[in-house]
This record gives structure tokens, C-alpha cells and sequence, in this order.
């Protein structure tokens, strides 16, 4: 059993802690919303009022934010907990968020004798949930080593992606393709549709097909193609129209450093960020079908 301080208890980092319970760890949380604190607490975990009496004395710390700028504060702010956690301890950053703040965060945190590793997932709110995410992660062997297990309560594919930030390029990477491949594939429906054809079938042809891809398998953006996905139920729950668009903007600042060249990527960037100033930014990512819809279709 582990000592462990989690903080951000959201739609995906509430299931987590939850599934660090489940594995016997012993579990401090902390998180703005009272509401969160208390269904967590129902299910055996110590509630904190702040985040600094949360991870006193635990041996890792995890947290669950936003953005680049929570994760900064949240650390490295005259309060923040590098300040009151414990020499030798290891925190953990699942946060989605940019490679410079990740390896500001490790090398400040390094200074007090502790590790970090930046470890970002994949599978969204039903991977939380089934304790089934993907982690990407960036930081030492040791630490990466020291990390694992515990991620393996959390996870089931986890990924050593190289040193610290590493672990955030390999998650703006999977996303900008995955934005790619969503939009694409509401694009390749509609047409579909707009040609009569039922969009049941022209899915089953497709993922027969050169055309298969993850979204057509396992997150059709259809309504009525398949059972319990979000565009099935209004296009609630998922994975956010304004987080896909968030983390769009992240890899564009990724391939602005790196002077790569993305295209598709930018695009991409352009249509989530329509769709969500369209109002449409609490909706899950897969509704950019509606964006292609036909007014009277």
C-alpha cells in the first residue's frame, strides 16, 4: 500500500483516484468542488481541504489539471506544494499540457530531492473509469521505473515516451492525429448521407475497408451507428470540444518550436475551434459531425 495525494478530481481524474482505492493504496485527495471531495471520500479516500495538507507526507503525489497553468501554480506558486511535499517523493503529472512547463515543473521539483515524470493519457472518460488508459510517459528510467506501478492501477498501456516533457509531445501527437481522423471521418458520413446512403451500412463498408480507422471502430460520430458512445446520447460525456481544441492549440505551439510542418494539424485546429466558438465547446469532440450536417437532411 502507497501513500498517495491526488488533486483534480474531474471527469477523468475522480475515476482515477477511485480505481488507486480499488488497487488498496491508501489515498489523500484534494479539488476545488466539494461535491468531488465528498464521492470520493464515500468511497474510502481522506479528503483535504487544500492541496498543501493533502500531500504532506505522501509518498506520490498526482494531479490532474487543466492546463499548463494550473500545473505551474499548483507546484511552483508560494504555496504550491513543492513546499510542503517530502524529500523522495515522486509526483506524478497526468495533466495534458506543454513540454516547457512540464520540464520547469521536473527541474524546480529535482532541486528538492524530488522526481516527477509527466504522464498524460488516453481513452477518456470510460477509460478512467475502467481503469483502462493509455499513459505516455516522459522522465528518467528511474522514475519512470519508480511510476509504473502505480500508473497501473490507472492504466493498461503504459508507454515510456523518453525524458521529461516527452510524454506531452507523444500526447499532442496522438490527439492533432486522432482530431484528424474524427474530422475526417463526420466529413466521409455526410457525404454518405447527403448520397442516401444509411450511414449504418457505409460505416460497416468502411471498416471493412482501406478507410477503417479508430473513430469508425469504437467512436462512430453518427447518431444511432452505435450503442453507448456519446453522439448516441446527445454527445454528452466524452472528451470535451473545447479540450480537443485546447490540446490542438498545444501541438501547433509544438510544431511552431520545432518549425514542423502540420498541415492536416492546423486545419484541424481551425474547424475545433469553429465548432466550439459555435457554441458547441461542452460537447463531445465527435460532434464536428454536426458541423457538416445539411439543414433538412
Amino acid at each position: 500500500m502507497t501513500a498517495i495525494a491526488f488533486i483534480g478530481l474531474g471527469n477523468m481524474g475522480g475515476p482515477m483516484a477511485a480505481n488507486l482505492l480499488k488497487a488498496g493504496h491508501q489515498v489523500n485527495v484534494f479539488d476545488l468542488s466539494q461535491e468531488a471531495l465528498s464521492v470520493l471520500a464515500q468511497q474510502g479516500a481522506t479528503a483535504c481541504q487544500s492541496a498543501q495538507q493533502c500531500v504532506t507526507n505522501a509518498d506520490v503525489v498526482v494531479t490532474m489539471l487543466p492546463a499548463g497553468k494550473h500545473v505551474e501554480f499548483c507546484y511552483l506558486s508560494q504555496k504550491g506544494i513543492i513546499h510542503t511535499m517530502k524529500p523522495g517523493a515522486l509526483a506524478i503529472d497526468s495533466s495534458t499540457i506543454d513540454k516547457a512547463t512540464a520540464v520547469k515543473v521536473a527541474t524546480a521539483l529535482k532541486e528538492k530531492g524530488i522526481e516527477f515524470v509527466d504522464a498524460p493519457v488516453s481513452g477518456g472518460v470510460a477509460g478512467a473509469a475502467a481503469g483502462t488508459l493509455s499513459f505516455m510517459v516522459g522522465g528518467s528510467e528511474q522514475e519512470f521505473g519508480r511510476a509504473r506501478p502505480v500508473l497501473e492501477a490507472m492504466g493498461k498501456n503504459i508507454f515510456h515516451a523518453g525524458g521529461h516533457g516527452a510524454g506531452q509531445v507523444a500526447k499532442v501527437c496522438n490527439n492533432m492525429l486522432l482530431s484528424i481522423l474524427m474530422a475526417g471521418t463526420a466529413e466521409a458520413l455526410q457525404l454518405g448521407i447527403n448520397n442516401d446512403l444509411d450511414p449504418k451500412v457505409l460505416s460497416e463498408i468502411m471498416l471493412k475497408s482501406s478507410g477503417r480507422n479508430w473513430t469508425l471502430e469504437l467512436y462512430n460520430p453518427c447518431p444511432g451507428v452505435q450503442e453507448n458512445v456519446p453522439s448516441s446520447n446527445d454527445y454528452q460525456g466524452g472528451f470535451m470540444v473545447d479540450l480537443m481544441a485546447k490540446d490542438l492549440g498545444l501541438a501547433m505551439d509544438c510544431a511552431l518550436q520545432s518549425q514542423s510542418t502540420t498541415p492536416m494539424g492546423a486545419l484541424s485546429r481551425n474547424l475545433f475551434s469553429l465548432h466550439a466558438n459555435q457554441g458547441n465547446g461542452t460537447l463531445d469532440f465527435s460532434s464536428i459531425f454536426k458541423m457538416y450536417e445539411k439543414e433538412g437532411k
